[in-house]
């Protein structure tokens, strides 16, 4: 049976579909991976919709939950943007973190070259992003634009086989 987005629960037996679709999103729930929803369009924001869904959520929903979505944008099969990233008031640093290191296991088994995002939140600092391996980008933009480069030294596997674990329904 083919589903619209499908859900990917284990990285490694499903490697191939995470090759072939270009866009996702992580979810972790309580710092392990509850699945990656593959998706056939990328995801758009918009700076209106992301002050209203981040008010939302974080005012009326609680909880251990992190949810990253990615893209791999056209004509550039080498690169995934990090486009957006939706956490709850309970969100643990563990489960962000865990959903990071998801997106660098899925980096890795695409081959990317690098990752890029917009870190629009300034409750982001610049010194977190450096912590996880980013760097500014564009430095002349008003905007904050981060890269995370692999080129060619994609990272190890990931080493937390927990995080990989499904999280039972």
């Amino acid at each position: 049976m083919v589903t619209l987005f499908p859900l990917v629960r284990d990285l490694q037996a499903d490697r191939d579909r995470l090759l072939r679709w270009p866009h996702g999103i992580v979810e972790v729930v309580q710092g392990q991976l509850a699945g990656v929803r593959l998706r056939p369009w990328p995801k758009s924001v918009s700076l209106l919709g992301v002050w209203w869904s981040g008010r939302h959520t974080h005012q009326r929903a609680a909880g251990d939950f992190c949810r990253l979505y990615y893209n791999r944008p056209a004509g550039l099969p080498n690169y995934l943007t990090l486009k957006y990233v939706v956490s709850r008031r309970g969100t643990s640093f563990q489960s962000f973190r865990g959903a990071l290191q998801v997106l660098d296991e899925i980096a890795r088994i695409k081959g990317t070259a690098a990752i890029v995002c917009e870190a629009s939140n300034v409750r982001i600092s610049a010194r977190l992003l450096r912590r996880l391996g980013w760097e500014r980008h564009v430095p002349q933009s008003r905007r904050r634009h981060y890269i995370k480069r692999f080129y060619g030294q994609l990272p190890p596997p990931l080493e937390n086989p927990m995080l990989c674990r499904a999280v039972t329904d």
